[in-house]
């Protein structure tokens, strides 16, 4: 599952810990039911943007890396402080683009996870931004969560944003948007109705349409779900019909998997 800033800050305010303890209460009851998770949260600029009390996210390269190493602080604080509740380990993984192009480095993060969650720790990851550059970062969080569902050949990969659901439209835009309740992952015709990130962070719904067909190459699923929404993990687990459900395409499956496979010979 994927936690974007907008959510974590409260729109900028610093972190939501009380929305954050909600969801950590979530995932221990998922724990429960011996379902295995990895979370990759956004949220280090921003924290630090609040921190260091600056107006908005910076443009420069360095100030977006010292405002990271700032903010990852107290990100991976706050969770093992809410982890600690229920008594479960959890663990901090920073990535850079090459540590997922790189067939030495891929099969490195990929057995790392896999003993974490053999140690039923849940881990924590999130992108290198204090050393990653233009050149290789993933862009977004939402990117880089479907590439670690790749890695671990995730189910689901759910994604959590202040939007209850994708639209057809731009709902902030326009009165009458409808929600799309389920599409095939890849579907171009998504990307039209996709619109723009906001300033906290660098992904928008667009984003989230080209990672949902990026899971789809091992088979995920992708939900893009409104993460204020009462309980919605369990919900959403249970089945429950909440935000828009973009199921992989079985028919192309097989070689997009040739493909991701080839990567980690």
């Amino acid at each position: 599952m994927k936690i974007g800033s907008a959510l974590l800050t409260n729109d900028g305010k610093g972190l939501d810990r009380q929305a954050m303890a909600s969801w950590v209460k979530q995932m221990a009851a998922l724990r429960q039911q011996g379902i295995e998770i990895v979370l990759v949260s956004s949220g280090a600029v921003a924290e630090g943007v609040v921190r260091q009390g600056l107006a908005e996210r910076p443009e420069r390269l360095p100030e977006l890396q010292a405002a990271a190493a700032i903010g990852q602080m107290g990100l991976v604080q706050a969770y093992e402080s809410e982890f600690n509740q229920y008594g479960i380990s959890s663990a901090q993984i920073l990535l850079v683009h090459d540590d997922l192009t790189h067939v030495v480095r891929f099969n490195n993060a990929r057995e790392t996870l896999k003993v974490l969650l053999g140690w039923q720790a849940i881990p924590i990851v999130n992108e290198n931004d204090t050393v990653a550059t233009d050149e290789l970062k993933f862009g977004d969080n939402d990117t880089l969560a479907a590439m670690v569902a790749n890695i671990v050949e995730a189910d689901t990969l759910i994604i959590l944003t202040d939007q209850d659901a994708m639209y057809d439209a731009d709902p902030r835009k326009v009165v009458d948007a409808k929600v799309i309740h389920e599409a095939e992952a890849g579907d171009e015709a998504l990307l039209v109705m996709a619109g723009d990130g906001g300033k906290l962070g660098r992904g928008g719904m667009s984003t989230k349409v080209k990672a949902a067909d990026l899971a789809a190459c091992t088979g995920a699923d992708t939900v893009i779900v409104g993460g204020r929404i009462d309980r919605v993990l369990e919900r959403v687990i249970a089945g429950e019909c909440l935000g828009t459900l973009l199921y992989s395409n079985q028919q192309s499956l097989a070689d997009r998997k040739a493909w991701f496979e080839s990567l980690r010979a």
